[in-house]
């Protein structure tokens, strides 16, 4: 029997998108899932804003009458004013080690992409930066964070069979946590005095979500010339303070403020919720929240899930300032190494920051673009 792709338009069928994931890696100790509920929910425009923006479409494919892959397709208009390139992105890609069924799902979202004037598709990208980007080509035997990817390794195999070549990739780093060095504690204290910066901290879930938009702020501004960068407008930004930002422990934040207390620059991170996530299954219910509570008590990791600076104050110590505050509450939690998620590989200067500690550079994922 022929592999059909079907378009998940419906309800049902986009269900059998978000469960294809679950059951693809089922039993794999190394994929970490989302929650099913917020996965379902970004593919519906009464819960993502940025289908304001955004043209979109998703498939199933089916061999044997069996789900064996996914793939959808996203034009996003404001990547497409700002590039003034018609370049569409496929996200969430996955499938089955069967070439007959990747090669399906790529000529679906590529047929649409074409008929919708594009002329080139590139990914896995999503929505947003802060969506799921990039498919993974190095690290298979590491744990990824919460806010990375995994993915088989055939993958990489099966994309460059349907040509398919790279244009960037994200690098990720293990740290090994050591004592701050005294040294390093009052080279900070001279740089807050000299440059009249303060280290803002916070006492509670819902201050870091009142001060969110600040943040979300920086981050378009810090961001706005990496690649595949969309600033987030007004509707995005509360999409992700209230997605995510209400629910950070307060203690894992950090903002550096400038002397008329504007953000100079942030690390937001959190203990590592991996296992946890592989517990719960992708449901909070009915022991998913235990092993999240837990987890959350005396990690031994914990994962940098975003941090940024103000391009004008990098000179101005706010990294080191950041870093060596934030190694300070991870150590006095017990942690003993700390994830990064993907850097740009052209970011030089936010990879040598981590370059700087005991580390090892363990997971690659890449971007992938092809003509149409």
């Amino acid at each position: 029997m022929p592999v059909q792709i079907k378009v998940a338009d419906t309800t049902a069928q986009q269900k059998v998108f978000v469960d294809f994931a679950f059951r693809h890696y089922k039993g794999n100790k190394f994929w970490v899932p989302s929650f099913k509920k917020e996965e379902f929910n970004v593919l519906r425009p009464e819960t993502n804003p940025a289908f304001e923006f955004c043209k979109t479409n998703f498939w199933v494919a089916y061999k044997d009458g069996i789900p064996a892959g996914r793939i959808g397709g996203i034009i996003n208009r404001l990547e497409v004013e700002k590039t003034s390139e018609k370049i569409a992105r496929f996200t969430r890609f996955e499938s089955i080690d069967d070439n007959e069924v990747s090669s399906g799902l790529l000529l679906a979202a590529e047929s649409w992409a074409k008929e919708n004037g594009m002329t080139a598709i590139h990914g896995p990208l999503g929505f947003s930066n802060l969506d799921h980007q990039g498919v993974l080509v190095e690290g298979f035997e590491y744990l990824p964070s919460i806010a990375s990817e995994y993915h088989y390794p055939f993958y990489q195999k099966h994309l460059e069979q349907n040509g398919y070549q790279k244009e960037m990739d994200w690098v990720e780093f293990r740290l090994t946590l050591s004592a701050v060095p005294e040294k390093a504690v009052r080279l900070n204290d001279a740089i807050k005095q000299r440059y009249g910066l303060t280290v803002r901290r916070f006492a509670s879930s819902s201050e870091v979500k009142t001060y969110g938009e600040k943040i979300l702020d920086l981050l378009n501004e810090a961001f706005s010339d990496l690649f595949s960068m969309v600033p987030l407008n007004e509707k995005m930004k509360n999409y992700y303070i209230n997605r995510y930002l209400g629910f950070i422990n307060p203690d894992f934040v950090l903002v550096v403020e400038d002397k008329e207390k504007n953000p100079a620059g942030f690390i937001i991170t959190m203990p590592s919720l991996s296992e946890a996530m592989q517990k719960a299954g992708g449901s909070l219910l009915p022991f998913g929240w235990w092993h999240i509570r837990k987890a959350l008590k005396h990690p031994e990791v914990v994962d940098i899930l975003l941090t940024a600076v103000h391009p004008k104050l990098q000179a101005q110590g706010v990294p080191a300032i950041l870093i060596t505050e934030m190694q300070q509450i991870m150590l006095k939690s017990g942690a003993k190494y700390a994830e990064t998620t993907g850097i740009i590989e052209t970011n030089q200067k936010a990879i040598q920051v981590w370059k700087n500690y005991e580390h090892i550079q363990h997971k690659r994922k890449r971007c992938y673009i092809k003509a149409l």
